[in-house]
């Protein structure tokens, strides 16, 4: 176990064991000859352009299936510089150079894009390089290929096959050093945190640009090195030598192996060239073993290998982040309460003609809380997006003693802004320190081979220890439970030393004991001289710790003050619970007797990781019944929903419908069962008619949709019976609503759930469709609307529920709750 954690761990007797390996390979080369020495060159050429991939896959997470071309630049680089007077090693480091200058400017415009048609690119890349190779005649030789090259000359001795084997192996030898202080420096771990998110890369002032085109670069170096190699090695080379099949080997080698491991082009280049050698006995079976084989490897060890090895075996020694007392204000250094405030003036942007934003002013103090609220699509994101440079204002500016707004986001970062997300984006394959280790650079990386230092890792597990993490530092980010996940993002950030921290829902999913610690922790951020601002729904916690208070509605400004000053403004309340014309009707007659319920949620807790969302929630809806569930933003009413139609599986509890359980059953069972789910944002078919969208609603149905129910149905929205061939995506969003509750009705379900069927519509449109939702109930469809927009759903409900922070806090009839001060309370938390 011990040589094992040395082979893959990454001190420095990882070092030791690269230098000891490539020492007895080479022992070994030298004592073989004949065709074995081929096979080593080519075995070591492979390790080198697996190296080369690994760098490029492995730590930017980029794919090329046109390596082949980079090792056919460098074969015909150096065949054709040897056979005009050069030198081997002269014409060795031109190959390398000339592969890396075409990697850069192929890297340039196939890095602007990303999954498939990088791919592409990169595929066709192989194949202009093999077709030029043909078709340059004067230079290449065309399809009748090089040959009789010089052999290389080392201090005037002759090298022949088993040099050429010895040299390859050493420089594979010493691009696996190269690698491997590469990977575990600074470089290497920026080229992850790209890898695992680009958006979190550029808030800690990473360009994700300059760190793929330099993996792209140094990949084509190594590629490159090894096709010089090559050239002296085969003695003749050709188009036909550089089948575009061989760069499907490559990133079959590195894949097989493990990509982003050490080890793993090893292993791989081994299995890929030695597989084959060890079946040459089986004649035509051969290829057909050898598929066979790697499919069977690749099925058994998905992480490849020496990844698989690496997972099972846990060889990562825990380490608890220090406890020592950690200044903050130290650690920032700057006197930040006495730097220039954020200053956002009349800023302003628009989405495809929907006015996200308009007319935000505000200014954010150092060592005060700023905290920016509104309902659902008010956008508060969006202001964030703007400061942090992720979105570039129509109109107005950002500035931070200059303007900001409108440059780069990871330039902004280095100017001292920096963020958390609503969900975290943590670099989920890298551990905990190195999360704070790459943010501790705040984009200045060294040069290329740079470390970290001493003080630099004692810093990291510091400020994890200050936010409050005290478990191992070394797990993986994507294994940690969601608050810690909140807390090491909180931990990131504050690396950078910012002097702006923009924090978006950093309370989502916490429960009431971590909220009270977080509420402290930005407290002290704030102490420090940080100027804070905060996106939160949890208006408990806004309203205990903000110092200024922003509300937007529909991307306006409504107010500012402090927290007493916002709580009492009708404004606020108004666009928290729905200020609208719409006046609804009452329901025509009454409910016939409750004797058994059409959905029950009972004791229902329901979360993500350790957090539970839903605690405890009992819900009762009857027969013909509408009724709403009321609550803020993240009160856990969409989770409610997805975990009543089996989209999000429970913790506890049990959900009933119509005297079924419906644990045991998957989602399209439980839509079968009578269940139909109308989500939010409408989650319509964009490129499929309207006529397509509302038919996949009877996917369900056992008997046929006759054409009178077909036009019954469309008789409730004459808006979609005049564009039934239209394409779904050029609909308004009030069209798709209705579109989506018409998907919904036509399966005939036992009940319609609503989530959010309000949202971003206009008044106009809401009266429209709220109108339809009335007709529904008066003619009996069971209906469980969640809404944010309290009044609102009320107007067309019979009960209601009050959810807060996952719990029923109150319920009753709709006409009761609709002055109810506990709506109040639920939405714009308790009075100071």
């Amino acid at each position: 176990m011990t040589a094992l954690r040395a082979l893959v761990g990454s001190s420095k007797a990882v070092y030791a064991s690269i230098i000891l390996i490539t020492i007895m390979s080479a022992v070994f080369a030298a004592s073989v000859d004949g065709y074995i020495n081929f096979i080593l060159a080519l075995a070591a050429m492979n390790i080198l352009v697996g190296i080369g991939l690994n760098i490029l896959l492995g730590l930017s997470g980029q794919v090329s299936f046109g390596h082949v071309g980079f090792f056919a630049i460098g074969a015909y680089a150096s065949g054709v510089l040897t056979l005009n007077g050069f030198g081997f090693w002269p014409a060795f480091l031109a190959a390398g150079l000339i592969s890396a200058a075409v990697g850069f400017l192929l890297a340039l415009p196939a890095l602007r894009v990303s999954g498939p048609y990088l791919a592409m690119m990169t595929i066709a890349f192989a194949f202009i390089i093999e077709h030029g190779a043909i078709e340059w005649h004067l230079l290449t030789g065309g399809s009748n290929g090089l040959m009789g090259f010089p052999s290389p000359m080392f201090f005037g001795h002759t090298m022949d096959e088993a040099d050429i084997a010895l040299m390859s192996i050493i420089l594979a030898g010493v691009g696996l050093l190269f690698y491997q202080r590469l990977a575990t420096g600074n470089w290497g771990r920026a080229m992850r945190a790209v890898r695992d998110s680009e958006i979190a890369a550029q808030s800690i002032g990473l360009n994700p640009l300059i760190m793929k085109t330099m993996s792209f670069v140094l990949s084509a170096l190594l590629t490159g090195l090894a096709g010089a190699i090559y050239a002296p090695l085969n003695m003749f080379i050709s188009p036909s030598s550089f089948p575009f099949f061989q760069s499907i080997l490559f990133i079959l080698a590195v894949v097989i192996g493990g990509a982003g491991t050490l080890w793993g082009p090893v292993v791989g280049a081994l299995v890929v060239v030695l597989l084959p050698e060890f079946l040459s006995d089986f004649a035509e079976y051969r290829l057909l073993l050898f598929g066979a084989l790697l499919l069977g490897v690749l099925w058994a060890a998905p992480r490849g290998i020496v990844g698989t090895l690496f997972y099972w075996l846990r060889l990562d020694e825990p380490q608890k982040a220090a406890v020592r007392d950690f200044d903050l204000g130290s650690y920032l250094g700057a006197k930040l309460l006495d730097t220039l405030p954020l200053v956002v003036d009349a800023i302003g942007i628009s989405f495809g003609g929907v006015q996200a934003a308009k007319d935000v002013s505000f200014t954010a103090y150092p060592g005060k809380i700023t905290s920016v609220i509104g309902p659902n699509g008010a956008g508060k994101t969006t202001v964030l997006n703007i400061i942090g440079g992720f979105y570039k204002p129509d109109e107005g500016s950002v500035q931070l003693g200059e303007k900001i707004s409108g440059i780069a986001a990871h330039e902004i970062a280095r100017s001292g802004v920096s963020r958390t997300y609503q969900t975290t984006q943590l670099f989920e394959h890298m551990s905990l320190r190195e999360n704070i280790l790459v943010a501790l650079r705040q984009g200045q990386l060294g040069w290329l081979l740079s470390h970290c230092s001493a003080d630099d890792i004692a810093v990291a597990d510091d400020l994890l220890g200050f936010v409050g993490y005290s478990g191992n530092v070394n797990m993986l980010a994507g294994n940690l439970p969601h608050v810690d996940k909140r807390l090491v993002e909180i931990a990131r950030a504050l690396a950078t030393k910012p002097k702006i921290l923009l924090l978006d829902e950093p309370a989502a999913g916490l429960m009431s004991e971590d909220k009270v610690r977080l509420a402290d922790l930005l407290k002290v951020i704030a102490g420090a001289g940080i100027a804070v601002i905060l996106v939160e729904h949890d208006m408990s916690l806004v309203m205990d710790i903000s110092d200024h208070v922003v509300v937007l509605d529909a991307g306006a400004p409504l107010m500012q003050g402090t927290s007493l000053d916002v709580q009492e403004n009708p404004l606020v309340l108004q666009a928290y619970l729905g200020a609208t014309a719409f006046k609804g009707r009452p329901r025509n007659g009454t409910l016939a007797d409750r004797q058994s319920t059409t959905l029950t949620a009972h004791k229902l807790t329901a979360g993500y990781g350790a957090a539970p969302v839903l605690d405890d929630v009992h819900i009762d809806v009857y027969p013909g019944e509408t009724v709403a569930v009321l609550g803020a933003n993240g009160a856990g009413k969409s989770t409610m929903l997805r975990a009543m139609c089996g989209l999000h599986r429970p913790i506890t509890g049990s959900v009933v419908l119509s005297d079924q359980e419906t644990s045991d059953k998957s989602t399209h069972q439980i839509v079968a069962s009578g269940m139909m789910l109308v989500p939010e944002g409408r989650q319509v078919f964009p490129d499929m008619t309207l006529r397509d969208n509302i038919m996949l609603g009877t996917w369900t149905r056992k008997d046929q949709v006759t054409e009178d129910e077909f036009d019954a149905l469309l008789s409730r929205f004459p808006r979609l019976r005049e564009r039934l061939s239209s394409n779904a995506g050029v609909l308004s969003g009030g069209e798709q609503q209705m579109l989506a509750i018409a998907r919904g009705l036509i399966a005939k379900p036992k009940i319609l759930l609503l989530d959010e069927p309000s949202l971003g519509l206009s008044p106009a449109m809401i009266g429209e469709l709220f109108d339809v939702l009335a007709d529904l109930r008066d003619e009996g469809v069971t209906i469980l609307i969640v809404d944010q927009m309290a009044n609102l759903a009320l107007t067309v409900a019979d009960r209601g529920y009050v959810l807060e922070n996952g719990c029923i806090i109150h319920q009753g009839l709709a006409a009761n709750l609709k002055d109810d001060p506990a709506i109040k309370a639920a939405y714009l938390g308790k009075s100071a």
